[in-house]
């Protein structure tokens, strides 16, 4: 999403010989992966839609985990869709802003999702009478780029049919940022519950889109912890100890609503499966991975699995005076020890862990696993991460 979303990682040798089993059986059934989404999955759309404007995101410490500079990821490092691609020996999904929209700029798919972005269209926001001034790129928009961009790759029908028949669509996560918007503006839970079906619909009228337009795997994720991150635990603190989950610390108030959006999004997308049978529809559960990382943290390596690692003093190292990158700010020394990034997004290692527990098949209904081949489940058969899960 964009300033807001997190997840999860553990202490493990690689998701590099993962990658290097794969690509040797030649089994792999996915040859590109496109993607809709907001900052969780961003690779760089949101960096190059503000052109040369200041935003921290260009500068380190962003990207200083894995990449060594900036490359437009809310993240220190690699996100979920990055360990994805890997796993299945493709290259990063690049921005679709970043080049011409042509087959040769985009061999191995295109990556759609800009931070910010939000599941409905402004003018959905401005018709509730609010201001809106967040970005414009919402799924409908990354719907009509993918519109555009397709007739080139159906230049030749023959190879067109196959990409489509052999690409991973990744579709969210979305809609958070929906509910953000109107949270931050002082809106009630009860008010923004009003919200989920158009959320839920609207996503859904994006898949049947692209299954008309030949679409064969859809992995469909759905929304993070919320009531998790710093940032929240800090703009809406509580002394109420009733307000907080017991077990992990997370505001009850805000994962249950994110629980209510999630089960209507499974719902929806089991409606979905009855009516396209030939069509794998993958349910991608990042709220569950995340929390077994928030129910336990020392298991999978995180020593502050609320505290942001990029930020400023305070109980969960956030203010909003002075954010990740940005004056006053500070970056821990060791990111793998932190759940959240920059108090909104997670850190590359909880990315991580969310990415093995989908890719293994714990954390996606079907398993994806299933869906190319069985060696990622029984590479994880025999790693510690499936006996920490």
């Amino acid at each position: 999403m964009a300033p807001w979303h997190l997840l999860f990682s553990l202490h493990i040798p690689t998701l590099a010989i993962l990658i290097l089993l794969l690509s040797k059986t030649g089994n792999c059934c996915f040859t590109h992966i496109f993607c809709f989404g907001d900052s969780a999955s961003d690779t760089g759309n949101y960096l190059k839609s503000i052109g040369d404007s200041y935003d921290p995101i260009r500068y380190l410490p962003f990207g200083e985990t894995y990449f060594g500079h900036p490359t437009g990821r809310f993240c220190d490092g690699r996100l979920i869709l990055d360990f994805i691609a890997e796993a299945y020996g493709l290259p990063f999904t690049p921005p679709y802003l970043a080049g011409e929209s042509t087959k040769e700029n985009f061999q191995h798919g295109v990556n759609f999702a800009v931070a910010g972005a939000t599941a409905l269209d402004n003018s959905f926001f401005e018709s509730m009478g609010m201001e809106v001034s967040w970005t414009n790129y919402s799924l409908g928009t990354q719907l009509e780029w993918f519109k555009k961009l397709l007739p080139s790759i159906l230049e030749e029908p023959e190879w067109g049919s196959s990409i489509m028949s052999s690409t991973l669509f990744v579709v969210g996560e979305i809609g958070g940022n929906d509910y953000c918007y109107l949270v931050s503006s002082g809106r009630t839970f009860d008010e923004v519950r009003t919200l989920v079906p158009d959320v839920i619909r609207t996503i859904s009228l994006t898949i049947h889109e692209l299954i008309s337009r030949g679409a064969k795997t859809l992995l469909v994720p759905n929304n993070f912890p919320l009531g998790c991150t710093p940032m929240y635990l800090t703009l809406f603190q509580s002394q109420k100890k009733e307000d907080y989950d017991s077990e992990t610390g997370c505001f009850k108030h805000f994962n249950e609503f994110i629980e209510y959006h999630n089960a209507k999004l499974s719902d929806e997308l089991s409606k979905l499966r009855l009516l396209y049978p030939n069509v794998t529809i993958i349910y991608a559960d990042y709220y569950e991975a995340s929390m077994n990382i928030f129910r336990n943290p020392k298991k999978f390596g995180f020593n502050y699995p609320l505290k942001a690692c990029c930020g400023a003093e305070g109980p969960y190292n956030y203010s909003s005076l002075a954010s990740c990158g940005n004056q006053g700010s500070t970056v821990c020394s060791d990111p793998s020890k932190y759940a959240s990034w920059d108090g909104v997004h997670m850190t590359e290692a909880a990315y991580k862990g969310i990415a093995y527990g989908v890719l293994q098949g714990l954390y996606s209904y079907p398993p994806i696993s299933n869906t190319c081949s069985d060696i990622m489940h029984d590479s994880f058969k025999a790693s510690s991460f499936s006996n920490a899960m």
